[in-house]
């Protein structure tokens, strides 16, 4: 029986620059930063601190888990901005969009009402996008995906 996710892979294009990144100006906290084996991979999670079970780990894109061509690939797509790594969850969407653009997180959509909560959208270091989202409790199917 699955009883929930423990990790999620972020692609980034520099560890140590995402790992300040989401340490820095997100406020996650560092759980792993670790060479695994003699010139192995380097492993680097970070997490909320409210949320001990769930990890976010920076990898580099290439070996092992993916070819040289492949990790060419998915470098040219984080560096153009392409992929959406997933959401955030705030209980104030507005006072957090503040306090990440004042610590140099670009965003790339300010805080606006959709029908699951107020989101505001923002791009970490390597160039993927997030969601910044304080969810309502339930669907408000009145409001319009174009509301501000």
């Amino acid at each position: 029986m699955i009883t929930g996710l423990g990790l999620a892979t972020i692609w980034v294009l520099d560890q140590d620059s995402a790992k300040e990144f989401f340490t820095t100006k997100l406020g996650l906290e560092e759980r792993t930063d670790m060479t695994m084996g003699e010139g192995g991979m380097r492993w680097v999670t970070v997490g909320a601190k409210d949320q001990p079970e769930l990890q976010l780990a920076l990898m580099l894109p290439g070996p092992p888990s993916l070819d040289p061509e492949s990790a060419d690939q998915l470098k040219g797509l984080i560096a153009k901005g392409v992929l959406g790594a997933g959401a955030f969850t705030t209980d104030d969407c507005r006072a957090e969009y503040e306090r990440l653009s004042a610590a140099g997180v670009t965003f790339i959509q300010r805080p606006e009402k959709r029908p699951y909560g107020i989101e505001a959208i923002f791009r970490d270091d390597s160039g993927s996008w997030y969601s910044l989202t304080q969810p309502f409790d339930k669907l408000d199917e009145t409001a319009d995906w174009n509301d501000s």
